[in-house]
């Protein structure tokens, strides 16, 4: 009996159902037998009429007080809903007793994200951070052959989140100041921070170019972050809006060899595209897109590890399950807050 328990399915309710919760939390909750999707939280009718024809077993509702009265019907609660609101119905969750993921980023400041912490801790509830882009294919390679010695020892690292879209959509993102979260500095450079510090370890100086290019735009939209690694490694970040022409996602150069790689992970656009988790090459890089490998002259490409964002749930249900760790330690997501706003003060100072 205390095994089919264990077994049951992971009661799992999605607040918001915009691009975060409809691409990147719905299709592989739906898809991942450790869990069922109980329920989808959106006040707007056209997303609830969607999110009921997507996913005809889950509840819609349109407020979170709809979902906190119904609280003993959930384990889990993701939180897809513009950045600004993240802190506190995180906090709001853990306090009707249930197991939190928050999407990126973890909060607006380090301190909000300390406080969610203690209290989780406090109330002896699971909290994490969906940092996806752990699990995108390319970086995926470059952390195989950080790991594995191939380029020897690594002394810079460039990483490029950019696109050319001179006229921002209609958005929350656009619409969102610095201090509710907005910017392509709380959106992208999670990641691309994410990303440098898991491969090098604590960041020791950082300097910093923030900028706003569109008027339509509430916030920066065309940032360069510079980092000194504690490790000695510098990694240089670009996340860009307004980039007419694209640069590498992937520029890496060791003693021994470098890695160059170029587009996006394909899992996004995919799933954008109607695609599922489980279809056939879902998550796989064609050969035509492969980075390369070596040195001026002697270069070779090199197969792109399968993309794979449905690791998190599966490493998140082992954790709930079974006690083992959080795919992502929100102490993490701190210290990626940490640079964040290390960057928004040296900016200041600079300009």
């Amino acid at each position: 009996m205390a095994d089919a328990a264990q077994r049951a399915p992971i009661r799992t309710a999605i607040i918001g159902y915009g691009t975060s919760g409809r691409v990147f939390h719905a299709p592989f909750v739906d898809a991942d037998p450790a869990y069922s999707l109980d329920a989808i939280v959106t006040r707007d009718p056209s997303r609830r009429a969607s999110a009921e024809a997507r996913h005809p077993s889950a509840r819609t509702l349109a407020t979170v007080d709809d979902l906190w009265a119904t609280a003993e019907r959930i384990d889990l609660v993701v939180i897809g809903s513009p950045s600004g609101t993240h802190a506190a119905l995180a906090e709001a969750a853990l306090e009707a007793g249930l197991d939190v993921v928050v999407d990126k980023p973890f909060a607006v400041t380090a301190d909000d994200g300390r406080e969610l912490i203690a209290t989780a801790a406090r109330l002896g509830r699971t909290l994490t951070v969906f940092q996806n882009r752990r699990w995108d294919g390319d970086f995926r390679t470059v952390r195989r052959l950080v790991d594995r010695g191939e380029l020897g020892e690594v002394h810079r690292f460039e990483s490029r989140f950019e696109w050319w879209k001179p006229e921002p959509p209609t958005s929350w993102k656009t619409e969102a100041s610095v201090a509710e979260g907005g910017g392509i500095l709380y959106d992208l450079g999670t990641h691309l921070l994410d990303q440098a510090v898991q491969l090098f370890g604590p960041v020791a100086e950082l300097s910093a170019e923030i900028d706003r290019r569109r008027p339509a735009a509430a916030a920066d939209d065309d940032v360069f972050l510079a980092l000194r690694h504690e490790s000695g490694v510098r990694s240089h970040l670009w996340m860009n809006a307004v980039a007419p022409r694209l640069g590498p996602r992937f520029h890496v150069l060791g003693s021994r060899a470098g890695y160059t790689s170029w587009g996006l992970d394909g899992q996004e656009p995919a799933l954008i595209g109607g695609a599922l988790p489980g279809d056939p090459g879902f998550g796989e890089t064609p050969e035509a897109r492969r980075g390369v490998l070596g040195t001026d002259g002697a270069w070779r490409s090199v197969p792109t590890e399968r993309g794979d964002y449905g690791a998190f749930y599966r490493l998140l249900a082992v954790a709930l399950r079974d006690g083992g760790p959080l795919p992502v330690d929100p102490a993490d997501a701190v210290a990626v807050l940490e640079l964040i706003e290390r960057a928004h003060a040296a900016a200041s100072v600079d300009a």
